[in-house]
């Protein structure tokens, strides 16, 4: 048995390493979980900021389109400026960071399927639809692109079938169908046709989600193949533009028309790149919350641009579209197929 005197030196020891060990924590692992704290919260607090600045910004876009084609754009103009000034821009982009852009056969292939499917054909579409259809209405129905993209990967079985989910694609049906039953939803009955024009381009913007998640290039990221989906979409549209003698010249003094082209370009391209960066900081449930701001931000532009003043019924179908939205939006990260 240790003496007390042994006992006592014992016990000084101890304390002493105590104190060693306490003082090495506070002063290196208590700061290391201070600042992954404060950067868990700087982090949390971008991806909010981006979230609600972004999709605030993104859905002026809707106006943006009436104002250029009202004004005697062509669609098919307006449509190839959208490629064309988001491909410079994006091409700008991967020389800058030096992001080299494949350019093999299959990777050719995927660049034309989604210029089709993701720019040349719906943004078209929408275009034409734009003058025809309040700012409210084009972005009701974009907020249908992640209800049918549901449906397609479930489909083909990249996402379960769920009760919740499939609730939530009837909502998005039934806001369609009070977009377009009642004779008095829409100011004009006769709209009925663009309204499908609208839908049909979000058939394609969903058609293009499922081909990046199909067959997205595995030497290829989401830069170089915006980069390749707009250049290839330039190159499409150019002949029909050429053909139809839709070219819009963008001549200074710039008027409405082609401010409204240039700032449609730099927010559609810069929003898409904070899009996917929110992706990476916040993960893709958080970033699919995206869909809901770009909607109501589309029908508050409208109203604050064009003093837009909308039927009982077009407000029911905003809520029932939002109800559906907030169904289809996956709610856990488990209900995520990781199909990239």
């Amino acid at each position: 048995m240790p003496s007390d005197i042994e006992q006592k030196a014992a016990d000084t020891v101890a304390n002493s390493a105590n104190a060693d060990a306490i003082d090495a924590v506070s002063h290196t692992i208590l700061p290391e979980i201070r600042e992954l704290a404060e950067k868990s919260f700087i982090e949390r607090f971008m991806a909010w900021i981006i979230l609600i600045v972004v999709g605030g910004v993104w859905g002026v876009t809707f106006s943006l389109a009436k104002l250029a084609t009202e004004t005697g754009a062509h669609p098919l103009g307006v449509s190839f400026w959208q490629s064309l000034i988001g491909s410079g821009i994006l091409i700008i982009y991967c020389l800058v960071f030096r992001q080299k852009i494949p350019l093999n056969r299959s990777n050719l292939l995927f660049y034309a399927v989604c210029a089709l499917t993701g720019s040349a054909i719906p943004n078209t579409l929408y275009f034409y639809a734009a003058p025809n259809l309040s700012a409210g209405v084009l972005s009701i129905t974009v907020a249908m692109v992640p209800i049918m993209t549901y449906v397609g990967a479930a489909a083909m079985r990249f996402e379960k079938f769920m009760i919740r989910r499939i609730v939530g694609v009837v909502c998005g049906l039934s806001a369609v169908l009070l977009l377009v039953s009642p004779d008095d939803a829409l100011a004009n009955p006769g709209s009925v046709i663009w309204v499908l024009a609208a839908l049909i381009s979000a058939a394609c913007y969903a058609t293009e989600n499922m081909v990046v998640a199909i067959a997205m290039p595995s030497n290829a990221n989401s830069a170089t193949v915006l980069t390749g989906m707009f250049i290839f979409a330039s190159f499409v549209l150019a002949p029909f533009v050429v053909y139809t003698d839709s070219f819009v010249p963008l001549a200074w003094p710039w008027t409405v028309v082609e401010w409204s082209i240039i700032a449609m370009a730099l927010i559609s391209v810069i929003s898409y790149g904070f899009f996917i960066h929110l992706i990476q900081i916040a993960g893709p449930v958080f970033a699919s919350q995206m869909a809901y701001v770009v909607t109501l931000s589309g029908v508050f532009w409208g109203v604050v641009i064009y003093s837009e003043e909308h039927s009982h019924w077009i407000w029911i179908a905003l809520a029932v579209m939002m109800t559906g939205l907030f169904l289809v939006a996956p709610k856990k990260r488990e209900e995520i197929e990781d199909v990239e």
